[in-house]
Protein backbone atom coordinates (compact mmCIF):
# COMPACT_ATOMS: atom_id res chain seq x y z
CA UNK A 1 0.00 0.00 0.00
CA UNK A 2 1.32 3.83 -0.61
CA UNK A 3 2.21 5.91 2.02
CA UNK A 4 0.44 9.15 2.08
CA UNK A 5 1.92 11.83 3.87
CA UNK A 6 -0.25 14.63 2.94
CA UNK A 7 -1.05 15.93 6.60
CA UNK A 8 2.57 15.75 7.39
CA UNK A 9 3.07 19.23 8.54
CA UNK A 10 4.50 22.28 6.60
CA UNK A 11 8.02 20.48 6.49
CA UNK A 12 7.21 19.19 2.72
CA UNK A 13 4.38 22.27 1.62
CA UNK A 14 5.24 23.99 -1.01
CA UNK A 15 7.15 27.17 -0.39
CA UNK A 16 4.88 30.27 -1.49
CA UNK A 17 5.47 30.77 -5.61
CA UNK A 18 7.54 27.91 -6.08
CA UNK A 19 4.56 26.20 -7.46
CA UNK A 20 4.16 28.48 -10.62
CA UNK A 21 5.18 27.98 -13.73
CA UNK A 22 4.21 24.72 -13.95
CA UNK A 23 6.69 23.35 -12.30
CA UNK A 24 4.65 21.68 -9.41
CA UNK A 25 7.29 20.03 -6.83
CA UNK A 26 7.32 16.02 -6.77
CA UNK A 27 6.53 15.63 -3.11
CA UNK A 28 3.32 17.92 -3.89
CA UNK A 29 2.45 15.88 -7.08
CA UNK A 30 2.80 12.92 -4.91
CA UNK A 31 0.36 14.00 -1.99
CA UNK A 32 -2.07 15.54 -4.67
CA UNK A 33 -1.80 12.02 -6.93
CA UNK A 34 -4.95 10.03 -7.84
CA UNK A 35 -6.02 7.00 -9.08
CA UNK A 36 -6.24 7.29 -13.22
CA UNK A 37 -9.93 7.53 -14.09
CA UNK A 38 -9.03 6.24 -17.70
CA UNK A 39 -10.87 2.98 -18.54
CA UNK A 40 -8.86 -0.16 -17.50
CA UNK A 41 -10.20 -2.99 -19.06
CA UNK A 42 -8.65 -5.52 -16.78
CA UNK A 43 -9.43 -4.12 -13.79
CA UNK A 44 -13.39 -3.85 -15.16
CA UNK A 45 -12.84 -7.94 -16.05
CA UNK A 46 -11.53 -8.59 -12.31
CA UNK A 47 -14.41 -6.57 -10.85
CA UNK A 48 -16.97 -8.42 -12.98
CA UNK A 49 -15.64 -12.01 -12.05
CA UNK A 50 -15.74 -10.87 -8.16
CA UNK A 51 -19.56 -9.42 -8.82
CA UNK A 52 -20.52 -12.75 -10.48
CA UNK A 53 -19.20 -14.75 -7.95
CA UNK A 54 -21.41 -12.19 -5.37
CA UNK A 55 -24.77 -12.79 -8.04
CA UNK A 56 -24.70 -16.32 -7.96
CA UNK A 57 -24.26 -16.93 -4.22
CA UNK A 58 -27.17 -14.43 -3.79
CA UNK A 59 -29.57 -15.41 -6.38
CA UNK A 60 -29.03 -19.40 -6.42
CA UNK A 61 -31.95 -20.81 -4.78
CA UNK A 62 -33.38 -17.63 -3.71
CA UNK A 63 -36.70 -18.50 -3.54
CA UNK A 64 -35.97 -22.08 -2.19
CA UNK A 65 -37.06 -21.09 1.48
CA UNK A 66 -40.61 -20.75 1.39
CA UNK A 67 -42.87 -18.32 3.19
CA UNK A 68 -42.20 -15.40 5.10
CA UNK A 69 -39.10 -15.56 7.39
CA UNK A 70 -38.40 -13.69 10.62
CA UNK A 71 -38.79 -9.89 9.79
CA UNK A 72 -40.56 -10.07 6.23
CA UNK A 73 -43.69 -10.86 7.50
CA UNK A 74 -43.70 -7.15 8.05
CA UNK A 75 -41.52 -5.90 5.30
CA UNK A 76 -42.85 -7.68 2.65
CA UNK A 77 -46.24 -7.07 2.88
CA UNK A 78 -44.95 -3.33 3.61
CA UNK A 79 -43.77 -3.50 0.14
CA UNK A 80 -46.68 -4.55 -1.50
CA UNK A 81 -48.99 -2.23 0.13
CA UNK A 82 -46.73 0.68 -0.64
CA UNK A 83 -46.70 -0.59 -4.31
CA UNK A 84 -50.81 -0.81 -4.06
CA UNK A 85 -51.44 2.03 -2.00
CA UNK A 86 -48.61 4.27 -1.43
CA UNK A 87 -48.32 3.96 1.79
CA UNK A 88 -48.05 0.55 4.14
CA UNK A 89 -50.96 -1.33 4.15
CA UNK A 90 -53.01 -3.45 7.23
CA UNK A 91 -54.70 -5.75 5.01
CA UNK A 92 -56.24 -7.84 7.75
CA UNK A 93 -58.04 -4.39 9.00
CA UNK A 94 -58.05 -2.92 5.19
CA UNK A 95 -56.74 0.20 6.47
CA UNK A 96 -53.01 2.15 6.66
CA UNK A 97 -50.66 0.54 8.80
CA UNK A 98 -48.48 2.54 11.76
CA UNK A 99 -44.95 1.73 11.01
CA UNK A 100 -41.60 3.18 12.70
CA UNK A 101 -39.21 2.96 9.72
CA UNK A 102 -38.91 5.10 6.59
CA UNK A 103 -40.45 3.63 3.03
CA UNK A 104 -37.82 3.51 0.93
CA UNK A 105 -36.25 0.06 2.04
CA UNK A 106 -40.18 -1.22 1.76
CA UNK A 107 -40.36 0.80 -1.94
CA UNK A 108 -37.48 -1.40 -2.94
CA UNK A 109 -38.86 -4.69 -1.91
CA UNK A 110 -42.14 -3.33 -3.60
CA UNK A 111 -40.65 -3.19 -6.36
CA UNK A 112 -39.41 -6.40 -6.77
CA UNK A 113 -42.51 -7.77 -5.87
CA UNK A 114 -43.98 -5.80 -8.69
CA UNK A 115 -41.97 -7.34 -11.04
CA UNK A 116 -41.63 -10.72 -9.83
CA UNK A 117 -45.26 -11.28 -8.38
CA UNK A 118 -46.22 -11.11 -4.54
CA UNK A 119 -48.15 -13.93 -2.84
CA UNK A 120 -49.79 -13.95 0.98
CA UNK A 121 -52.14 -16.59 1.79
CA UNK A 122 -52.99 -15.53 4.98
CA UNK A 123 -55.50 -12.21 3.01
CA UNK A 124 -55.84 -13.96 -0.13
CA UNK A 125 -53.37 -12.01 -2.45
CA UNK A 126 -51.94 -13.20 -5.28
CA UNK A 127 -50.15 -10.82 -8.23
CA UNK A 128 -48.71 -12.24 -10.74
CA UNK A 129 -45.36 -10.19 -11.81
CA UNK A 130 -45.55 -7.28 -14.43
CA UNK A 131 -42.01 -9.23 -15.68
CA UNK A 132 -41.78 -12.27 -15.10
CA UNK A 133 -44.20 -14.70 -12.65
CA UNK A 134 -41.71 -16.55 -10.10
CA UNK A 135 -42.28 -17.76 -6.63
CA UNK A 136 -43.55 -15.50 -4.81
CA UNK A 137 -40.22 -15.40 -1.67
CA UNK A 138 -38.25 -14.49 -5.09
CA UNK A 139 -40.35 -11.88 -5.93
CA UNK A 140 -40.10 -9.87 -2.15
CA UNK A 141 -36.12 -11.16 -2.03
CA UNK A 142 -34.70 -10.23 -5.75
CA UNK A 143 -34.29 -6.47 -4.20
CA UNK A 144 -32.12 -7.29 -1.92
CA UNK A 145 -30.41 -9.66 -3.80
CA UNK A 146 -29.03 -6.94 -6.48
CA UNK A 147 -28.69 -4.26 -4.02
CA UNK A 148 -26.53 -7.40 -1.78
CA UNK A 149 -24.51 -7.69 -5.44
CA UNK A 150 -24.34 -4.32 -6.20
CA UNK A 151 -22.68 -3.15 -2.69
CA UNK A 152 -19.91 -5.95 -3.55
CA UNK A 153 -19.25 -3.82 -6.83
CA UNK A 154 -19.13 -0.42 -4.91
CA UNK A 155 -16.75 -1.85 -2.14
CA UNK A 156 -14.34 -3.76 -5.30
CA UNK A 157 -14.22 0.06 -7.04
CA UNK A 158 -13.85 1.61 -3.86
CA UNK A 159 -11.26 -0.33 -2.09
CA UNK A 160 -9.28 -0.29 -5.77
CA UNK A 161 -9.36 3.62 -5.71
CA UNK A 162 -8.57 3.77 -1.99
CA UNK A 163 -5.60 1.36 -2.29
CA UNK A 164 -4.41 1.97 -5.91
CA UNK A 165 -4.25 -1.70 -6.77
CA UNK A 166 -6.87 -3.90 -8.41
CA UNK A 167 -6.24 -6.78 -6.49
CA UNK A 168 -6.75 -5.52 -3.07
CA UNK A 169 -9.88 -3.64 -4.51
CA UNK A 170 -10.98 -7.62 -5.34
CA UNK A 171 -10.03 -8.75 -2.21
CA UNK A 172 -12.35 -6.98 -0.55
CA UNK A 173 -14.98 -7.45 -2.79
CA UNK A 174 -14.61 -11.16 -2.46
CA UNK A 175 -14.66 -11.01 1.44
CA UNK A 176 -17.56 -9.15 1.44
CA UNK A 177 -19.13 -11.78 -1.28
CA UNK A 178 -17.82 -14.60 0.35
CA UNK A 179 -19.21 -13.53 4.21
CA UNK A 180 -22.47 -15.32 5.87
CA UNK A 181 -23.87 -12.15 7.47
CA UNK A 182 -23.86 -9.94 4.14
CA UNK A 183 -25.14 -12.94 2.17
CA UNK A 184 -27.98 -13.62 4.82
CA UNK A 185 -28.84 -10.08 4.24
CA UNK A 186 -29.03 -10.43 0.71
CA UNK A 187 -31.69 -13.34 0.08
CA UNK A 188 -33.82 -12.09 3.02
CA UNK A 189 -36.02 -9.24 2.65
CA UNK A 190 -35.10 -7.10 5.09
CA UNK A 191 -34.18 -3.44 5.54
CA UNK A 192 -30.19 -3.45 6.49
CA UNK A 193 -28.66 -4.20 3.13
CA UNK A 194 -30.52 -1.50 1.43
CA UNK A 195 -28.90 1.10 4.18
CA UNK A 196 -25.52 -0.65 4.21
CA UNK A 197 -25.54 -0.07 0.29
CA UNK A 198 -26.53 3.76 0.57
CA UNK A 199 -24.07 4.48 3.28
CA UNK A 200 -21.02 2.62 1.22
CA UNK A 201 -22.76 4.51 -1.72
CA UNK A 202 -22.02 8.18 0.00
CA UNK A 203 -18.78 7.19 1.41
CA UNK A 204 -17.35 6.13 -2.33
CA UNK A 205 -19.00 9.28 -3.94
CA UNK A 206 -16.91 11.06 -1.56
CA UNK A 207 -13.68 9.10 -1.94
CA UNK A 208 -14.57 10.44 -5.18
CA UNK A 209 -15.12 14.31 -4.45
CA UNK A 210 -11.72 13.73 -2.55
CA UNK A 211 -9.92 12.87 -5.34
CA UNK A 212 -11.73 15.36 -7.69
CA UNK A 213 -10.53 18.16 -5.39
CA UNK A 214 -6.71 17.17 -5.69
CA UNK A 215 -7.19 16.93 -9.73
CA UNK A 216 -8.28 20.90 -9.27
CA UNK A 217 -5.29 22.02 -6.55
CA UNK A 218 -2.38 20.06 -8.94
CA UNK A 219 -3.67 21.90 -11.94
CA UNK A 220 -4.38 24.97 -10.41
CA UNK A 221 -0.70 24.75 -9.09
CA UNK A 222 0.48 23.49 -12.05
CA UNK A 223 -0.77 26.29 -13.83
CA UNK A 224 0.96 28.50 -11.59
CA UNK A 225 -1.56 29.12 -8.38
CA UNK A 226 0.21 31.18 -5.88
CA UNK A 227 -1.17 30.38 -2.31
CA UNK A 228 0.67 32.89 -0.73
CA UNK A 229 -1.71 35.69 -2.11
CA UNK A 230 -4.62 36.56 -0.48
CA UNK A 231 -8.76 36.41 -1.33
CA UNK A 232 -9.88 33.95 -3.89
CA UNK A 233 -7.16 34.11 -5.86
CA UNK A 234 -5.28 31.54 -2.79
CA UNK A 235 -7.64 28.77 -4.67
CA UNK A 236 -8.39 27.14 -7.58
CA UNK A 237 -11.08 28.40 -10.30
CA UNK A 238 -15.02 27.52 -8.98
CA UNK A 239 -16.11 24.22 -9.38
CA UNK A 240 -19.33 22.51 -8.41
CA UNK A 241 -18.94 19.66 -6.17
CA UNK A 242 -21.07 16.89 -8.15
CA UNK A 243 -19.58 14.26 -6.11
CA UNK A 244 -20.35 15.70 -2.57
CA UNK A 245 -23.70 16.57 -3.57
CA UNK A 246 -24.37 13.01 -4.74
CA UNK A 247 -23.12 11.87 -1.48
CA UNK A 248 -25.80 14.03 0.53
CA UNK A 249 -28.73 12.32 -1.57
CA UNK A 250 -27.09 9.32 -0.96
CA UNK A 251 -27.16 10.30 2.42
CA UNK A 252 -30.99 10.96 2.21
CA UNK A 253 -31.71 7.82 0.83
CA UNK A 254 -29.63 5.82 3.64
CA UNK A 255 -31.71 7.77 6.23
CA UNK A 256 -34.57 7.27 4.03
CA UNK A 257 -34.29 3.20 4.84
CA UNK A 258 -33.37 3.35 8.42
CA UNK A 259 -32.54 6.68 10.66
CA UNK A 260 -29.75 5.10 11.65
CA UNK A 261 -28.09 6.48 8.91
CA UNK A 262 -27.75 9.54 10.42
CA UNK A 263 -24.84 8.56 12.51
CA UNK A 264 -23.23 8.99 9.45
CA UNK A 265 -23.55 12.28 8.57
CA UNK A 266 -21.17 14.33 11.24
CA UNK A 267 -18.74 11.56 10.68
CA UNK A 268 -18.57 11.93 6.56
CA UNK A 269 -18.79 15.76 7.34
CA UNK A 270 -16.00 15.32 9.26
CA UNK A 271 -14.03 13.21 7.05
CA UNK A 272 -14.28 15.96 3.99
CA UNK A 273 -12.93 18.58 6.03
CA UNK A 274 -10.53 16.64 7.17
CA UNK A 275 -9.67 15.68 3.83
CA UNK A 276 -10.13 19.24 2.43
CA UNK A 277 -7.27 20.54 5.04
CA UNK A 278 -5.35 18.18 3.88
CA UNK A 279 -5.32 19.11 0.34
CA UNK A 280 -4.53 22.90 1.32
CA UNK A 281 -1.41 21.84 3.88
CA UNK A 282 -0.05 19.63 1.17
CA UNK A 283 -0.23 23.16 -1.37
CA UNK A 284 1.54 25.01 1.11
CA UNK A 285 -1.85 27.56 1.86
CA UNK A 286 -0.63 28.96 5.36
CA UNK A 287 -4.09 28.78 7.91
CA UNK A 288 -5.43 25.65 5.87
CA UNK A 289 -7.89 24.72 8.79
CA UNK A 290 -9.70 28.40 8.32
CA UNK A 291 -9.12 28.36 4.40
CA UNK A 292 -11.26 24.89 4.31
CA UNK A 293 -13.82 26.34 6.63
CA UNK A 294 -14.44 29.21 4.57
CA UNK A 295 -14.02 27.22 1.32
CA UNK A 296 -16.17 24.50 1.49
CA UNK A 297 -18.49 25.16 4.70
CA UNK A 298 -21.13 26.65 1.79
CA UNK A 299 -20.76 23.13 -0.22
CA UNK A 300 -21.30 20.96 3.40
CA UNK A 301 -24.46 23.19 3.76
CA UNK A 302 -25.73 22.30 0.19
CA UNK A 303 -24.88 18.91 0.75
CA UNK A 304 -27.02 19.14 3.92
CA UNK A 305 -29.91 20.47 2.47
CA UNK A 306 -29.66 17.35 -0.28
CA UNK A 307 -29.86 14.96 1.96
CA UNK A 308 -32.58 16.32 3.41
CA UNK A 309 -34.36 16.84 -0.23
CA UNK A 310 -33.89 13.13 -0.62
CA UNK A 311 -35.58 11.99 2.41
CA UNK A 312 -38.09 14.20 1.78
CA UNK A 313 -38.80 12.55 -1.47
CA UNK A 314 -38.91 9.02 0.20
CA UNK A 315 -41.98 9.94 1.53
CA UNK A 316 -43.78 10.97 -1.48
CA UNK A 317 -46.25 8.12 -1.53
CA UNK A 318 -47.37 9.42 1.66
CA UNK A 319 -47.34 13.05 1.13
CA UNK A 320 -49.31 12.18 -2.07
CA UNK A 321 -51.74 9.81 -0.41
CA UNK A 322 -55.01 10.45 2.01
CA UNK A 323 -54.53 7.28 3.73
CA UNK A 324 -51.18 8.12 5.31
CA UNK A 325 -50.72 7.73 8.83
CA UNK A 326 -51.21 10.36 10.31
CA UNK A 327 -51.50 12.43 7.13
CA UNK A 328 -54.41 14.04 7.31
CA UNK A 329 -55.52 15.41 10.74
CA UNK A 330 -59.65 15.10 10.65
CA UNK A 331 -58.71 11.21 10.14
CA UNK A 332 -57.26 11.50 13.47
CA UNK A 333 -59.42 14.12 15.93
CA UNK A 334 -57.63 14.53 19.37
CA UNK A 335 -54.25 13.88 18.46
CA UNK A 336 -51.84 16.83 18.97
CA UNK A 337 -49.75 18.40 16.32
CA UNK A 338 -51.61 17.78 13.14
CA UNK A 339 -52.94 20.58 10.81
CA UNK A 340 -54.69 20.36 7.47
CA UNK A 341 -52.95 23.54 6.40
CA UNK A 342 -52.20 23.00 2.88
CA UNK A 343 -47.98 22.04 2.20
CA UNK A 344 -47.23 23.70 5.62
CA UNK A 345 -49.56 21.13 7.34
CA UNK A 346 -48.52 18.15 5.61
CA UNK A 347 -44.84 18.64 7.04
CA UNK A 348 -46.46 19.27 10.57
CA UNK A 349 -48.06 16.23 10.19
CA UNK A 350 -45.47 14.53 8.95
CA UNK A 351 -42.92 15.46 12.07
CA UNK A 352 -45.49 14.45 14.34
CA UNK A 353 -45.19 10.80 12.64
CA UNK A 354 -41.50 11.22 13.33
CA UNK A 355 -41.78 12.32 16.75
CA UNK A 356 -44.08 9.20 17.36
CA UNK A 357 -41.87 6.83 15.80
CA UNK A 358 -38.99 8.00 17.78
CA UNK A 359 -40.70 7.83 20.83
CA UNK A 360 -41.22 3.80 20.10
CA UNK A 361 -37.73 3.68 19.30
CA UNK A 362 -36.13 4.80 22.11
CA UNK A 363 -38.93 3.09 24.28
CA UNK A 364 -37.82 -0.37 23.04
CA UNK A 365 -36.89 -2.30 25.69
CA UNK A 366 -39.37 -5.93 25.50
CA UNK A 367 -36.91 -8.42 26.05
CA UNK A 368 -36.27 -10.74 22.56
CA UNK A 369 -34.55 -13.92 22.31
CA UNK A 370 -31.94 -12.94 20.25
CA UNK A 371 -30.83 -9.37 21.30
CA UNK A 372 -27.24 -8.89 21.57
CA UNK A 373 -25.40 -5.99 22.81
CA UNK A 374 -22.77 -4.53 20.30
CA UNK A 375 -19.51 -5.82 22.20
CA UNK A 376 -20.89 -9.13 21.03
CA UNK A 377 -21.57 -8.40 17.35
CA UNK A 378 -17.91 -8.49 16.11
CA UNK A 379 -17.43 -11.61 18.50
CA UNK A 380 -20.27 -13.24 16.89
CA UNK A 381 -21.46 -13.28 20.42
CA UNK A 382 -25.49 -13.52 19.26
CA UNK A 383 -26.30 -14.45 15.83
CA UNK A 384 -30.19 -14.13 14.98
CA UNK A 385 -32.14 -17.16 13.86
CA UNK A 386 -34.20 -15.96 10.49
CA UNK A 387 -35.35 -19.68 9.56
CA UNK A 388 -35.48 -23.20 11.87
CA UNK A 389 -37.36 -26.69 10.01
CA UNK A 390 -36.54 -29.75 11.33
CA UNK A 391 -38.58 -31.27 8.74
CA UNK A 392 -37.59 -32.85 5.40
CA UNK A 393 -35.90 -36.20 4.34
CA UNK A 394 -32.00 -35.51 4.67
CA UNK A 395 -31.15 -39.34 4.84
CA UNK A 396 -30.67 -39.20 8.62
CA UNK A 397 -33.08 -39.96 11.52
CA UNK A 398 -33.22 -36.47 12.78
CA UNK A 399 -32.88 -33.49 9.99
CA UNK A 400 -32.38 -29.13 10.27
CA UNK A 401 -32.56 -26.86 8.18
CA UNK A 402 -31.48 -23.28 9.48
CA UNK A 403 -30.77 -19.75 7.74
CA UNK A 404 -28.50 -17.80 11.11
CA UNK A 405 -27.42 -14.35 10.61
CA UNK A 406 -23.83 -15.01 11.37
CA UNK A 407 -20.32 -13.43 9.76
CA UNK A 408 -18.24 -15.81 8.25
CA UNK A 409 -16.46 -16.70 11.21
CA UNK A 410 -12.76 -16.23 10.15
CA UNK A 411 -13.53 -13.19 8.79
CA UNK A 412 -15.43 -11.35 11.33
CA UNK A 413 -13.29 -12.89 14.19
CA UNK A 414 -10.22 -11.02 11.78
CA UNK A 415 -11.81 -7.64 12.61
CA UNK A 416 -10.85 -6.75 15.70
CA UNK A 417 -7.57 -7.38 15.54
CA UNK A 418 -7.35 -5.62 12.12
CA UNK A 419 -8.73 -2.49 13.86
CA UNK A 420 -6.06 -2.38 15.81
CA UNK A 421 -3.56 -2.55 13.31
CA UNK A 422 -5.33 0.24 11.19
CA UNK A 423 -4.74 1.96 14.18
CA UNK A 424 -1.37 1.75 14.36
CA UNK A 425 -0.76 1.87 10.73
CA UNK A 426 -1.92 4.93 10.88
CA UNK A 427 -0.89 6.63 13.01
CA UNK A 428 2.82 5.59 11.70
CA UNK A 429 2.06 6.39 8.13
CA UNK A 430 0.36 9.45 8.54
CA UNK A 431 -2.51 7.85 6.07
CA UNK A 432 -5.86 9.43 5.26
CA UNK A 433 -7.23 5.93 4.05
CA UNK A 434 -6.79 4.94 7.91
CA UNK A 435 -8.26 7.63 9.63
CA UNK A 436 -11.41 7.57 6.69
CA UNK A 437 -11.61 3.25 7.55
CA UNK A 438 -12.00 4.17 11.46
CA UNK A 439 -14.40 7.10 11.29
CA UNK A 440 -16.55 4.88 8.83
CA UNK A 441 -16.05 2.03 11.61
CA UNK A 442 -16.94 4.26 14.64
CA UNK A 443 -20.34 5.70 12.61
CA UNK A 444 -21.44 2.35 12.30
CA UNK A 445 -20.81 0.98 15.90
CA UNK A 446 -19.93 3.71 18.16
CA UNK A 447 -23.40 5.20 18.82
CA UNK A 448 -25.14 1.45 19.79
CA UNK A 449 -22.72 1.39 22.78
CA UNK A 450 -24.42 4.61 23.79
CA UNK A 451 -28.10 3.11 23.58
CA UNK A 452 -26.81 0.27 25.39
CA UNK A 453 -26.13 2.18 28.66
CA UNK A 454 -29.71 2.49 28.51
CA UNK A 455 -30.70 -0.48 28.01
CA UNK A 456 -32.43 -0.73 24.53
CA UNK A 457 -33.24 -4.16 22.98
CA UNK A 458 -31.02 -4.46 19.68
CA UNK A 459 -29.70 -7.01 17.39
CA UNK A 460 -26.84 -8.19 15.73
CA UNK A 461 -27.91 -6.97 12.15
CA UNK A 462 -27.70 -3.11 13.45
CA UNK A 463 -23.88 -3.08 12.45
CA UNK A 464 -24.81 -3.65 8.83
CA UNK A 465 -23.56 -0.49 7.76
CA UNK A 466 -20.03 -1.06 9.66
CA UNK A 467 -19.76 -3.80 7.42
CA UNK A 468 -18.21 -2.96 4.65
CA UNK A 469 -15.74 -0.90 6.78
CA UNK A 470 -14.32 -3.60 8.59
CA UNK A 471 -13.95 -5.34 5.61
CA UNK A 472 -11.94 -2.14 4.13
CA UNK A 473 -9.73 -2.50 7.40
CA UNK A 474 -8.54 -6.08 6.94
CA UNK A 475 -7.47 -5.20 3.62
CA UNK A 476 -5.94 -2.57 4.36
CA UNK A 477 -3.68 -5.01 6.86
CA UNK A 478 -3.44 -7.25 3.85
CA UNK A 479 -1.94 -4.66 1.77
CA UNK A 480 0.31 -3.71 4.54
CA UNK A 481 1.70 -7.16 4.60
CA UNK A 482 2.18 -7.28 0.61
CA UNK A 483 3.62 -3.66 0.29
CA UNK A 484 5.47 -2.22 3.53
CA UNK A 485 5.77 1.90 3.47
CA UNK A 486 8.72 2.78 2.36
CA UNK A 487 9.01 2.05 -1.14
CA UNK A 488 9.46 6.01 -2.60
CA UNK A 489 11.00 4.63 -6.17
CA UNK A 490 12.21 1.95 -7.44
CA UNK A 491 15.49 -0.22 -7.12
CA UNK A 492 17.86 -0.50 -10.28
CA UNK A 493 16.50 -4.19 -11.96
CA UNK A 494 18.97 -7.12 -10.86
CA UNK A 495 20.11 -5.12 -7.74
CA UNK A 496 19.84 -6.48 -3.81
CA UNK A 497 17.50 -4.00 -3.18
CA UNK A 498 15.01 -4.80 -6.17
CA UNK A 499 15.49 -8.24 -5.24
CA UNK A 500 14.28 -8.29 -1.89
CA UNK A 501 11.82 -5.80 -2.14
CA UNK A 502 10.30 -8.58 -4.94
CA UNK A 503 10.81 -11.34 -2.37
CA UNK A 504 8.85 -9.16 -0.04
CA UNK A 505 6.37 -8.12 -1.76
CA UNK A 506 6.10 -12.11 -3.30
CA UNK A 507 6.00 -13.50 0.65
CA UNK A 508 3.25 -10.92 1.58
CA UNK A 509 0.98 -12.13 -1.51
CA UNK A 510 1.03 -15.75 -0.68
CA UNK A 511 0.03 -15.00 3.14
CA UNK A 512 -2.60 -12.53 2.24
CA UNK A 513 -3.96 -15.01 -0.98
CA UNK A 514 -3.66 -17.81 1.63
CA UNK A 515 -6.46 -15.91 4.49
CA UNK A 516 -8.49 -15.36 1.76
CA UNK A 517 -8.99 -18.57 0.67
CA UNK A 518 -9.02 -19.45 4.26
CA UNK A 519 -12.33 -17.62 4.33
CA UNK A 520 -13.57 -18.96 1.16
CA UNK A 521 -12.54 -22.16 2.92
CA UNK A 522 -15.15 -21.01 6.03
CA UNK A 523 -17.57 -19.66 3.97
CA UNK A 524 -17.93 -22.97 2.52
CA UNK A 525 -18.21 -24.87 5.62
CA UNK A 526 -20.87 -22.66 6.82
CA UNK A 527 -22.96 -22.31 4.13
CA UNK A 528 -25.53 -24.85 4.29
CA UNK A 529 -26.64 -22.88 7.17
CA UNK A 530 -26.67 -19.34 5.74
CA UNK A 531 -29.18 -20.60 3.05
CA UNK A 532 -31.29 -22.79 4.99
CA UNK A 533 -29.92 -26.18 3.30
CA UNK A 534 -31.71 -29.34 4.94
CA UNK A 535 -28.51 -31.40 6.81
CA UNK A 536 -28.44 -34.06 9.31
CA UNK A 537 -28.60 -32.78 12.70
CA UNK A 538 -25.09 -34.24 13.90
CA UNK A 539 -23.81 -31.93 10.70
CA UNK A 540 -25.52 -28.97 11.16
CA UNK A 541 -24.79 -29.03 15.37
CA UNK A 542 -21.23 -29.41 14.42
CA UNK A 543 -21.42 -25.98 12.49
CA UNK A 544 -22.67 -24.27 16.04
CA UNK A 545 -19.07 -23.94 17.21
CA UNK A 546 -19.94 -21.48 20.26
CA UNK A 547 -22.82 -23.75 21.34
CA UNK A 548 -25.85 -22.16 23.35
CA UNK A 549 -24.75 -18.98 22.02
CA UNK A 550 -25.24 -19.69 18.47
CA UNK A 551 -28.62 -22.17 18.94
Amino acid sequence: MERTDESAGQSGAVPPGESGGGRLPDVVRRRLATVDDRLDRRSWLATAVVVAIAAILRLVGLGDIKGKIFDEIYYARDGWGLIEHGVEWNFKDNAVSYVVHPPLGKWMIGLGEWAFGYQDTEHQISVPGHLLTTTPEFGWRISAAVVGTLSVLLLVRIGRRMFRSTALGCAAGLLLALDGFHLVLSRTALLDIFLLFFVLAAFGALVLDRDAQRRRWAAALDAGLDVSRPGGRARPPFAVAWWRLAAGVLLGCAVGVKWSALYFVPVFALMVVLWEVGVRRSAGVRRPWRAALVDESPWLVLAGMAMFLAYLATWTGWFLSDDGYYRLAERYPGTEGLSDTPVLGALQNLYTYHRAAFDFHTGLSTPHKYQSWPWQWLLLGRPVAFHWSGEGNCGAPSCASEILLLGTPLLWWSFLPALVAVVWLGIARRDWRAGAILLAVAGGLLPWFWFALDGRVMFNFYAAPALPFLVLAVVYVLGAIVSPAGEQAPAPPGSATAQAAYDRRLFGGVIAGAYVLLVAICFAYFHPIFVGTLLPYADWSARMWLDGRWI
